[in-house]
This record gives C-alpha cells, sequence and structure tokens, in this order.
C-alpha cells in the first residue's frame, strides 16, 4: 500500500491535476492525504454564500477520493506569495512528517498562477531529504488553463498513467466545482479535460492518461 499526498494550491487543483490517478490508487488501496494551502473564506475577501459551497464541494470531494486525511492551510486564495515564506515551508513540513507520505504530487513550477508557483519553490524546501526521509517520490502535475497558459518553462512530461476507466469519474468529481467548469472552448471544460486526456494518453499509447513530471525518485 503506498500512502500518497496531494498538495493543492486551490481545490479543483487536486482533481484537474491527478484526479483520475487517485482513482486508480484508491482502486489499487492506497492511503490518500490532500493537503489545500488556501481556502476562499469570508476572512480572506470572498462572499458567505461561496465560502459555505466550497466547504460542501470539499467535503463532498473528499468522499468522492476516500481522503483518510485533510488539511485546509487557509491561506489567501491569490495571496500565498504575501505569507511569510518561513511560515509556508513550516507548515508543509509539519503536514508532511504527520501524514508520512511515499509519493508527493505537486503543482508544476512554471504555471501562470502565482499561488502555483509560490506553493512549489516552498515545497522543495519543505521536501529537502533530511526533511522529509519517507517521502520517495515526488511528482508534478499539469493544471489545464495555468500550465498550459504558460509562455515558459514548458511542462515536458516523462511520466504517464493510464487512466482510460477512470476518466469518467474524474470529469464528474470535477463537476462538483460548478463555479470552476463551463462550456467549451474555456479550458477547464468537460471537453478539454478529456482532450488533454485523450492526448496524453496518444503519446504513451492509452486510450487517456494523466501526465506527470518527475522532480525526484529515491529507489530504497
Amino acid at each position: 500500500m503506498k500512502t500518497v499526498l496531494v498538495i493543492a494550491p486551490h481545490a479543483d487543483d487536486e482533481t484537474l491535476g491527478c484526479g483520475g490517478t487517485l482513482l486508480k490508487m484508491k482502486a489499487a488501496g492506497d492511503r490518500f492525504g490532500w493537503l489545500l494551502a488556501t481556502s476562499p473564506t469570508p476572512k480572506n475577501g470572498f462572499l458567505v454564500e461561496f465560502a459555505r459551497q466550497r466547504e460542501q464541494d470539499i467535503r463532498t470531494v473528499k468522499e468522492r477520493y476516500g481522503f483518510s486525511f485533510v488539511e485546509i492551510l487557509d491561506f489567501p486564495p491569490g495571496g500565498i506569495g504575501e505569507t511569510p515564506r518561513k511560515k509556508l515551508v513550516e507548515d508543509l513540513s509539519r503536514v508532511i512528517e504527520t501524514f508520512k507520505p511515499h509519493t508527493v504530487f505537486l503543482p508544476f513550477e512554471g504555471d501562470v498562477h502565482s499561488d502555483h508557483r509560490v506553493l512549489f519553490e516552498a515545497c522543495q524546501s519543505a521536501l529537502k531529504t533530511f526533511r522529509a526521509p519517507d517521502v520517495e517520490r515526488i511528482l508534478c502535475y499539469e493544471t489545464i488553463s495555468e500550465s498550459d497558459q504558460s509562455f515558459h518553462p514548458s511542462f515536458i512530461p516523462n511520466v504517464f498513467v493510464d487512466i482510460s476507466g477512470f476518466l469518467e469519474e474524474k470529469i464528474d468529481i470535477m463537476n462538483t466545482y460548478s463555479s470552476e467548469i463551463a462550456h467549451s472552448p474555456f479550458p477547464r471544460s468537460e471537453k478539454a479535460i478529456e482532450a488533454l486526456a485523450h492526448l496524453r494518453g496518444a503519446q504513451a499509447g492509452f486510450a487517456a492518461a494523466e501526465a506527470f513530471m518527475l522532480m525526484r525518485e529515491r529507489v530504497l
């Protein structure tokens, strides 16, 4: 059994980036944790109604994936970069030390959204081998509408996971976030998510796939 931690800047990044892979791992009996860096609360400038709906979305998504561990750091969306880096690294390190994952999924360093980039940089510090000795594998996921909109650097995957049997459920879970998904040609549409999965699948000889960049792997 693998222990997997998904680190997401915002609720929905976990599904866009590695939802199908999580479902596949769930079917294999693996254990999952979900670290959400931000929360759209009234304290962070969001309407009460939106905050309540997002809380419900998170509860629903937690149940759909079967996360055994969820930690919300409660930083303001769009404002992770304003957080003292020491505080961010300490919070990440605390969660990693508590959950002790073998595999960690991160956002891509080249994403357009500053929250993604800052979180990636802080994770590099929190995931140093002497700080996170249990972590054996670190992978960056691509987030449609962020990774694909960057001018440079480009997301060049070197790991592909066959999600042929899980794509439909991934999209169904993504529809939980009704405020984040819209009709084509919006990048976070069902058609766009399907198209990316089929493209990544074609690159690896699968009907559908999710793609990742391997950052580090320690073979014990």
